[in-house]
C-alpha cells in the first residue's frame, strides 16, 4: 500500500470521527440483552444509556426475559426486572426516565413468541405501571415478532416500534418508528479488526442514510464489540452502538474528549546536514534532552499531530534505553534520571545517590571537575526529580528545600526553570538567591532577563513561564536553550546541558491526549533548534531520550493530514516500556542498540573522557 493511500484511509476513518465524536454520549449506548449483566437494568441504568433490552417469552400469562426458550425462569419476569425498577426512578425523577430531565431512555422489548398475543400481553402490564407510558422521556419500543406496519394503529400510542431499513413507512407508521434496526452481518463480514472493505462499507452507507433519510437513528446488531469496532462505528455515524459491554461504551465516550486531539498549529521541522566528514572524531560539548515520560507513543502523537513531520524524525541514530530502576520493574523519574546522570541504577525516590544513600558523582559534577561549563534547565519545577538528579544528593525526591540547598554547592554554572519557593520561600528563612547571588550568579525571577543577562553564570526562576502549553506556556524551552547555548558556545570551555520537557509526563498521568501532543511539539521545536546548533558546531553530540514512558499510551486511531489523533492510557501512572534515544553530531553511532538507562552517562563520560 502506498503512504499516499495510506494517508487518504486515515484520513476517512479519523475525519468523521472527529466531526462527530460530541454526537455519542451515553444516550447512543444500546445494552443488548441486558437481562445477561450480573445486575441486570441498574448496572445500564447507572450508566445513564440511551437503550435497554429485554428478550421476552409469554407463558402461561406472564412475560418472562430470557435469551432461548430453555432459559426461561418464572422469577425473572419483565415487571420485576424492568418495569417496577423503571417506575421507582421515575418517581424519584419527578416523572422523568432520569434526573437529568432531558435525557431519553428506550426501554426495548423483543418478542419472542407469538408476537399479538405476546403484545397484548405487554400492553396490559404496561397499563398497570401509568407513570412508564405517560413519562415523556420513556419509549416503549417492540421488536422481534413485531405485528405488520399496516396493524400499528391498533396498538396504544405508548408502544413504538423497531423501524427496519428498506422499508418505505407512511407518515403516521413513521411517527411510531423509534430506531432502525438491522443484522451487522447481512452487509458486512469485518470481524473489527482493520478496516471494512469499501464494498460492505458502501452497503452499509446506503442502509445508515436511508436511516437518515426517515430521520431515525440507525443500529445495527450482531456486530464486532470492543473500542476498534466502536471507533468504526462513530465513523460510519452509525447512531446507536449495540453492545454487550455497556459499561466499557460507557467508560469509552466519557474518555474520548480528553483521548483526542485535532492540532492546527503546525511547525516546520528542520533538515539536518549530516556533515559527518567534518565532525570531530569524538564531541568536544554535549547536550542531553529528557522528555520526561515520553515513549514511541508520544513521539507518534506528535508526529501525527504535526501533520507528519517532526525534528525528531529526521535523526537515523536510533536507540532504546531499558528504564527499571533498582528496587522496581517501572522507574520513576527520580531513579531513571540518576542512572543518566551518575551511571547507577538506585532506588525509586533516590536522587543522587545509590540504593544505601550513598551519594554518587553526577555528569554535571564530573564535567565540572574537567573544566567543563554546565547548564541544567528544565520547564518545570528546577528541583524536581529529573534536574535534580543531576546536582543534587538526597534519598527523598521531595525534599525540595533540600535539593534547592545542594545546588549552591554544584558549582553549576546556568539553571533556568521554575520552582522559585524552594529557593527563597523556605522554612529555615534563607534567601538561597541572595546566596546564589553572593557567588556571582546572576539572579532573576523573571524569564524574560534571559534575553538580556550578560553574565555566563546565572539562575533564573519563575513558576509563571512554566505553565502548560495549554495554559499558555511560550517559547520557553526554545529560548531557554538557544539562549543558554549562546553563552556556553561563546566561551573556550566545553559544555553539557540537560534540557529537560517536564510536561510530557504531566499530560500522561491526566491522560489527556492534547496536553501530550502539544508538549511534544514544544519539545521537538528546542529539538530543531539543537539541531540546527549541532550543524553550526561541528563538536557538538546531541542526545534526546526520556526517564520512562508515562500513561501507557496506545494510539487507537488518527488523521495525518489533519494532525488528529485519537489514544488511550492503559494507566496514569509510568510504565516499563524501554523508551528510545535519538542521537546527532559525533559520537552518535554509540548510542544504537538496547541497553540499560545506566549507559546513557557511561556512554558521553567516554566520549568526553571524563575523569
Amino acid at each position: 500500500m502506498t503512504t499516499r493511500k495510506l494517508l487518504s484511509i486515515c484520513a476517512i476513518s479519523f475525519a468523521a470521527v472527529s466531526a462527530s465524536a460530541q454526537e455519542f454520549n451515553s444516550s447512543s449506548i444500546f445494552s443488548h440483552n441486558d437481562y445477561k449483566n450480573p445486575v441486570p437494568f441498574f448496572a445500564a441504568y447507572d450508566r445513564q444509556v440511551g437503550f435497554i433490552e429485554a428478550d421476552v417469552f409469554l407463558n402461561n400469562g406472564k412475560l418472562l426475559v430470557a435469551h432461548e426458550a430453555a432459559e426461561q425462569d418464572t422469577s425473572k419476569t419483565l415487571q420485576t426486572l424492568y418495569l417496577r425498577p423503571l417506575q421507582d426512578k421515575i418517581a424519584r425523577n419527578k416523572g422523568n426516565a432520569y434526573a437529568d430531565a432531558g435525557k431519553p431512555l428506550t426501554l426495548m422489548i423483543d418478542l419472542k413468541t407469538e408476537g399479538a398475543a405476546t403484545l397484548d400481553a405487554l400492553v396490559n402490564s404496561l397499563k398497570k405501571y401509568p407513570s412508564l407510558t405517560a413519562c415523556p422521556t420513556l419509549r416503549i419500543t417492540v421488536s422481534g415478532d413485531m405485528p405488520a406496519p399496516q396493524l400499528w394503529s391498533r396498538y396504544p400510542e405508548f408502544i413504538h416500534f423497531d423501524g427496519r431499513p428498506g422499508v418505505a413507512y407512511t407518515d403516521e407508521q413513521l411517527r411510531r418508528v423509534a430506531l432502525v434496526s438491522a443484522s451487522f452481518g447481512s452487509y458486512s463480514k469485518w470481524n473489527g479488526k482493520g478496516v471494512i472493505v469499501q464494498p460492505e462499507r458502501d452497503q452499509l452507507n446506503v442502509v445508515i442514510k436511508d436511516a437518515h433519510s426517515k430521520g431515525k437513528p440507525m443500529r445495527f446488531w450482531g456486530t464486532p464489540d470492543f473500542v476498534n469496532a466502536w471507533i468504526k462505528f462513530m465513523d460510519l455515524k452509525i447512531d446507536v452502538i449495540n453492545t454487550d459491554h455497556a459499561q466499557e461504551v460507557s467508560d469509552f465516550l466519557i474518555r474520548f474528549p480528553k483521548n483526542s486531539f485535532r492540532n492546527a498549529e503546525v511547525h516546520t521541522v528542520y533538515t539536518p546536514q549530516y556533515n559527518v566528514k567534518r565532525w570531530k572524531k569524538t564531541p568536544k560539548n554535549v547536550i542531553l534532552i529528557i522528555g520526561d515520560g515520553t515513549g514511541l507513543a508520544q513521539w507518534y502523537s506528535g508526529y501525527t499531530g504535526n501533520h507528519g513531520q517532526l525534528n525528531i524524525f529526521q535523526l537515523t541514530d536510533i536507540g532504546f534505553s531499558v528504564t527499571t530502576s533498582a528496587d522496581n520493574y517501572i522507574t520513576d523519574s527520580a531513579a531513571g534520571a540518576t542512572a543518566m546522570a551518575t551511571g547507577t541504577k538506585t532506588n525509586n525516590r533516590y536522587i543522587g545517590v545509590d540504593p544505601k544513600g550513598a551519594s554518587l558523582t553526577t555528569l554535571a559534577e564530573k564535567c565540572k571537575r574537567n573544566n567543563f561549563n554546565v547548564a541544567i534547565i528544565s520547564d518545570g519545577d528546577i528541583t524536581d526529580a529529573t534536574p535534580a538528579s543531576f546536582y543534587a544528593h538526597q534519598d527523598e525526591r521531595s525534599k525540595s528545600e533540600a535539593i534547592a540547598q545542594d545546588f549552591t554547592s554544584s558549582n553549576v554554572d546556568i539553571l533556568v526553570g521554575g520552582g522559585e519557593k524552594a529557593f527563597q520561600s523556605r522554612k529555615d528563612n534563607q534567601n538561597l538567591l541572595t546566596t546564589l547571588a553572593s557567588k556571582n550568579y546572576v539572579v532573576s525571577t523573571s524569564f524574560s532577563s534571559i534575553d538580556t543577562v550578560k553574565s555566563n553564570r546565572f539562575v533564573i526562576l519563575e513558576d509563571a513561564a512554566v505553565v502548560s502549553k495549554i495554559k499558555g506556556r511560550k517559547d520557553f524551552v526554545s529560548r531557554s536553550l538557544t539562549k543558554s547555548l549562546a553563552h556556553l558556545s561563546g566561551q573556550r570551555q566545553p559544555f553539557f546541558m540537560m534540557s529537560e520537557g517536564a510536561q510530557i509526563d504531566w499530560g500522561g498521568h491526566d491522560n489527556n491526549m492534547e496536553y501530550v501532543v502539544r508538549e511534544v511539539l514544544d519539545l521537538d521545536q528546542a529539538v530543531g533548534e539543537a539541531m540546527k546548533f549541532v550543524d553550526q558546531n561541528n563538536e557538538t553530540l546531541l542526545i534526546i531520550t526520556a526517564d520512562h514512558e508515562t500513561g501507557g499510551l496506545s494510539l487507537l486511531d488518527g488523521n495525518i493530514s489533519e494532525g488528529a489523533v485519537l489514544g488511550n492510557f492503559s494507566t496514569n501512572d509510568h510504565t516499563g516500556i524501554a523508551v528510545p534515544v535519538f542521537s546527532y553530531g559525533p559520537g552518535a553511532e554509540m548510542f544504537r542498540g538496547v541497553y540499560q538507562n545506566t549507559e546513557i552517562s557511561k556512554k558521553i563520560e567516554k566520549l568526553l573522557s571524563l575523569r
